[in-house]
């Protein structure tokens, strides 16, 4: 079985809701740790048109300095359900955060932009082993009755990245340097790396199945070689060039062969099992779905602000502050009402808001007013408050205790993997649209757009086109976010109650078969 929940949550076992001082105090290491990734991601995708001019290089590969950084996590996430059983998930946790900071070091000290990207790989090798192995210590210690208002106390602070990160990243950007936004994590890794050590339980190794090399050679690779054949069509102008279809297939291969090798093999990689849990299906096909359109759109953003109305960085972090502060305000909100209420009845309102603030983007120009955006990103930001803590609270909550360990990895790794695909697709997008508008190749629309917005002759006819190309991307998102409210109707539509475990028993709480739906 695996780790034994902590001690320190005695209100676990039973049915009370209240978050006790020992889950806080270990809810405060866990939410340091997910601000430093979240904070590094943000961070950095505010500073992406900048690292374009750094570099003298295209978007479509400057991308995979943020694209990068989402497939490493991909790659990285299904160890860490092994992992977290076979070494215990504090012993993991200080791995994750240790490798974190030491890529940050690295990416700071960067000399052009292929070893930026192989850096920040390297990061997101210890940023991806972050998320899972917090969730699994703060679900087992605060129990499946609790997720709710446990994910709202996580949720808030982890906010703090995509309020905090452009404005900060873009103070550094103009006032200091890019290399800083990298160098940032360095104190902030070294206090939760010490918090860490003496605020986190004891968990023992647990008995763990034979590791699973071979799913490993193929899921990995098989996602690396997707999104590379993906990314390779900018470049290529067309998806029959022998760059883009030769490793987009071969990874989709190896992914199929992982998953009809996992269905037969004993400890298999990904416990696909999991998806027998019809509410757990479902919020993982919701999950994917939206993380594809939201997190593909969140790319988008800083970039509209400092290409088409010649912002500088700070100011672009500035202007995506009020997406942070919805989400702030409504997610201790949806929260409270998880423990109360059915997942279906938050998450669809909450979808409903994202594609309506979604609506004015996808008409964007150059002289779109500003009030409009900010508003409409600040009713998108409400509306995640409702829909990615409800949605993964919903999956985690009907599971048995040592089952979360797999649970979060699975969580995570189709996140990442999902906002991975979006963050390329979007960009290809982008691409394309900009060289075919300023008459260059693909590869050469970001570069060709930025020298002539910068241009004070040619900066009104430049925005205006460059504008034009954003609109569609947006229009593609926000497709995909109203496509997401299908398999979000199939949330459980009744309250989740679990039930006291039997004496004796391990776990946390022993749950309940969830509710029938209607």
């Amino acid at each position: 079985m695996s780790a034994q929940p902590s001690p320190a949550a005695p209100g676990a076992a039973g049915l009370d809701d209240k978050l006790d001082r020992g889950v806080l105090k270990i809810a405060s290491v866990v939410v340091l740790g997910a601000i430093m990734a979240i904070l590094d991601t943000t961070v950095v995708n505010v500073a992406l048109q900048k690292l374009t001019i750094e570099f003298s290089t295209s978007f479509d590969t400057i991308q995979w300095v943020a694209t990068g950084y989402m497939l490493a996590l991909a790659t990285v996430i299904p160890v860490t359900g092994w992992a977290s059983d076979r070494f215990g998930t504090k012993r993991l946790y200080l791995l994750a955060i240790g490798t974190f900071l030491v890529g940050s070091m690295l990416a700071g000290l960067a000399w052009n932009v292929e070893s930026l990207i192989i850096f920040r790989v390297v990061q997101g090798l210890g940023g991806g082993m972050l998320m899972p192995a917090g969730m699994t210590i703060l679900t087992r210690t605060a129990g499946p009755q609790r997720i709710g208002r446990v994910m709202s106390v996580l949720g808030v602070p982890m906010l703090l990245g995509p309020i905090c990160g452009p404005i900060l990243g873009g103070w550094l950007v103009d006032a200091v340097s890019w290399r800083w936004i990298f160098y940032i994590n360095v104190p902030i890794g070294v206090i939760a790396f010490v918090l860490a050590l003496h605020l986190l339980p004891k968990d023992k190794a647990a008995k763990s199945g034979r590791f699973d090399f071979a799913g490993l050679l193929m899921v990995s690779p098989g996602l690396a070689a997707l999104i590379f054949g993906v990314s390779r069509i900018p470049s290529t102008g067309t998806v029959t060039a022998i760059e883009v279809w030769l490793p987009a297939i071969a990874g989709i291969l190896l992914l199929v062969s992982f998953v009809l090798r996992a269905l037969r093999v004993a400890d298999p990689l990904m416990d696909l099992s999991l998806f027998h849990n019809r509410t757990f299906s479902v919020s993982m096909i919701t999950l994917s779905v939206f993380c594809m359109g939201f997190f593909g759109a969140m790319l988008l953003l800083p970039t509209y602000f400092t290409l088409v109305r010649g912002e500088s960085a700070l100011h672009a972090g500035l202007l995506l502050a009020p997406q942070g502060f919805g989400a702030m305000i409504m997610m201790p909100i949806a929260g409270r009402l998880f423990d109360k209420f059915a997942a279906r009845r938050i998450v669809l309102p909450g979808l409903a808001l994202i594609v309506v603030g979604m609506v004015p983007f996808t008409q964007v120009t150059s002289t779109t007013p500003y009030a409009l955006l900010l508003s409409a990103a600040f009713v998108m930001g409400l509306g995640m408050g409702c829909t990615m803590m409800p949605i993964t609270s919903a999956a985690l909550q009907t599971l048995r205790s040592e089952d979360m360990a797999k649970a979060s990895t699975t969580t995570s790794i189709l996140q990442q993997t999902s906002g991975a695909i979006g963050s390329a697709i979007m960009s290809i997008v982008l691409a394309a649209l900009l060289g075919s508008r300023f008459g260059v190749p693909t590869n050469e629309g970001q570069l060709a757009a930025t020298a002539a917005t910068l241009n004070p002759a040619t900066h009104t006819a430049a925005s205006a086109l460059a504008a034009g190309a954003f609109a569609t991307p947006f229009l593609i998102a926000t497709v995909i976010l109203a496509v997401c409210l299908v398999p979000a109707a199939f949330l459980p539509n009744r309250r989740f109650i679990p039930s006291p475990p039997s004496t004796g028993s391990d776990d946390a709480a022993a749950p309940v078969p969830a509710a029938p739906l209607h």
